[in-house]
């Protein structure tokens, strides 16, 4: 059911209260109709406390010459495969390599809808996979958790990264949830900018945010003489019960997208995330000087409002449930107030949820002479 409308969304407490089922958005933009393509999606705007309503295709006309787009490549794994316990059926889901060799993986009951909770997992517990690969689980990810585990994958010959993409690749299938409508190809989880890793790391789930654009986009944006700075960022399994915050995720934010970010943070563009992935990238490349430099590596970096943002300025992002975790980062870059605001829009407008839905930009307020600056403005 949806909210009573005229409350703020948060004052009513984030639990007990999900996204209505007839907003969760079922399958892909292009597959609603003739003709459509990934733009095909509604663009959700809030600028402080105004909000307003267009398509994703407005895109370029909403964005300024000098502005900045942060985008991550990296590209969605095959990363949900069926195993067994003993007689029973599961779905593993590989969500993080570790640097010891080990996988954090996910057990999940199987349904003929997708997947449905998270099966507990055990100490000592074995999980066969196809062709004679077993995952023998060690310990939790998190004390007192047992969602995500650390296992080991043998034979020894597929313990490695290029090892376990191998069994993606013949045996896997993306991540999907039971609101979506069916399995889907790898090639409707990969965005516009995602690239192949030497290695085979990439994202357990899709970074899909970025989803929306096309070529065609990406074209007129920079047209408009919008520019683009990639990081990358291995996203994990999300916690679709629990929403529980993100654990610890690989990232690199190579030194020549550090020197652009820090050349419009000198100008008078804006830096506009494009997913949550590039906040947390960026955020955590950023020095107590507020220079951003190269960095890969870890970043277990929670984005909060006590934290605050010290990079991006605005945030393209999907449509996140009350209880997600995300919902601390879009308040650290626009205030609480302003996303209560943006999110009783969208239940009222109908927007579409999760990663095929539509999506939300939060940008800055502007000064009245600026309001409908477009490109070449400066």
């Amino acid at each position: 059911m949806t909210p009573a409308m005229g409350v703020p969304l948060f004052e009513r407490g984030r639990a007990g209260w999900s996204v209505p089922e007839e907003l969760s958005a079922r399958i892909p933009a292009e597959q609603r109709g003739t003709g459509l393509d990934r733009d095909a999606v509604r663009l959700l705007v809030s600028r402080g406390r105004e909000v307003s309503h267009h398509t994703f295709g407005a895109l370029p006309r909403l964005l300024r010459a000098g502005d900045l787009l942060v985008v991550n490549t990296s590209r969605t794994l095959a990363a949900a495969v069926d195993g067994s316990v003993g007689h029973a059926r599961v779905v593993v889901h590989f969500s993080t390599h570790g640097d010891d060799g080990r996988w954090a993986v996910e057990l999940r009951d199987p349904d003929g809808r997708g997947t449905t909770r998270a099966r507990a997992g055990a100490p000592g517990m074995r999980v066969w996979l196809p062709g004679g690969v077993r995952l023998l689980l060690e310990e939790p990810l998190e004390p007192g958790s047992g969602r995500l585990w650390w296992a080991r994958v043998s034979p020894a010959g597929v313990a490695g990264t290029d090892g376990v993409a191998g069994l993606m690749r013949e045996h896997g299938r993306p991540i999907r949830y039971s609101y979506t409508e069916r399995d889907q190809p790898l090639s409707v989880y990969q965005t516009v900018f995602a690239l192949p890793s030497t290695d085979g790391a990439g994202s357990a789930e899709m970074p899909s945010a970025a989803r929306p654009f096309t070529a065609r986009m990406v074209t007129e944006l920079v047209s408009r003489g919008v520019r683009f700075a990639p990081i990358t960022l291995h996203t994990g399994v999300a916690s679709t019960e629990m929403h529980q915050p993100p654990y610890p995720e690989r990232f690199a934010v190579p030194g020549a997208s550090a020197r652009l970010i820090n050349a419009v943070k000198a100008g008078d563009g804006r830096v506009v995330a494009v997913g949550t992935t590039a906040v947390r990238a960026v955020e955590s490349a950023v020095g107590a000087d507020g220079v951003v430099r190269a960095r890969e590596g870890w970043t277990d970096l929670v984005v909060t409002p006590e934290r605050g943002v010290r990079v991006v300025d605005g945030l393209l992002t999907g449509l996140h449930e009350p209880e997600a975790s995300h919902l601390l980062m879009l308040e650290a870059v626009a205030g609480r107030a302003a996303i209560d605001r943006g999110y009783e829009a969208a239940l009222r407008g109908l927007y579409l949820w999760h990663e095929f839905g539509d999506v939300h930009l939060i940008l800055p307020t502007e000064a009245p002479h600026s309001e409908h600056c477009v490109s070449n403005c400066r």
